[in-house]
């Protein structure tokens, strides 16, 4: 079981190995790394894919308050522990938010990034306080029911798929969301810092993502130095790798090709 100690976490990850050029992924809240496993699959051949559990999630503890700004640290002192140079960055939500604070970080070592269904900003008032009645309801200690129903069609949308993730989440310590939450309901917000970033950038969106609009990839495209497009994922909610792996992989191999 591959464990990177790493600014004093112990970081689960899962590396292709190889030669081929690095893509480092970093999943979205509540998810853990194996939400790209149809992604390594198809890249795993031609990339040396890493895939990595972030504080609180998966098999990686969060032993203390964080911020996004720290998970940047974490991501980039794990290629350090691989020896790894620079990688290009795919992030899904939060993971976007550390993968762009890794690009303000250490530019050098940010080939380029891929953003699906994140953002540069911050929740307006009323979804942060529905986040934090959620996470309330998460931490409780019972059933997550209907909310857990809410918040994996809000992530995944796929009736199956979700029945998957909600199981995996009832088997879990859920109370170790609770530093997560903070750091992902305390937020900076880096849109003014998006025009520093100085390597290609794509987004990809899912059409139905209610947690993160449409609006906030677009903003991301106008203000970066080198955009490199939005894809759009008709019926998706806010996971397309998951369920509409179709689209996403031809985009972000597309992507990977002309940077490598």
């Amino acid at each position: 079981m591959p464990v990177a100690n790493v600014n004093g976490q112990a970081i689960r990850y899962d590396d292709t190995g190889g030669s081929g050029p690095v893509v480092l992924f970093s999943h979205g809240f509540l998810m853990d790394r194996t939400m790209f496993e149809a992604q390594v699959e198809s890249l795993g051949g031609a990339y040396r894919c890493v895939t990595w559990d972030e504080r609180g999630f998966g098999e990686t503890a969060a032993t203390e308050p964080f911020d996004y700004w720290d998970s940047a640290r974490d991501a980039l002192g794990l290629l350090d522990h691989l020896e790894v140079d620079s990688a290009v960055f795919v992030g899904m939500s939060q993971g976007g938010f550390l993968s762009l604070r890794a690009a303000l970080l250490e530019p050098q070592r940010v080939m380029g990034l891929v953003l699906i269904d994140s953002q540069a900003g911050v929740d307006d008032a009323e979804t942060l306080a529905g986040y934090e009645g959620m996470i309330a309801h998460w931490t409780s200690g019972e059933p997550l029911g209907e909310v857990g129903q809410f918040v994996a069609g809000l992530i995944i949308g796929e009736p199956t798929l979700a029945t998957t993730w909600i199981e995996k989440w009832e088997a879990r310590d859920r109370a170790t969301v609770v530093h997560p939450a903070r750091a992902l309901l305390e937020r900076d917000d880096i849109t003014d810092r998006l025009g520093e970033i100085d390597c290609p950038v794509l987004s990809i969106h899912g059409e139905e993502d209610q947690a993160i609009s449409m609006d906030r990839a677009e903003l991301v495209q106008d203000s970066v130095k080198h955009p490199r497009g939005l894809v759009r994922v008709p019926g998706a909610a806010h996971a397309p790798n998951m369920t509409h792996p179709e689209i996403v992989n031809p985009a972000l191999g597309s992507f990977l090709a002309s940077l490598c």
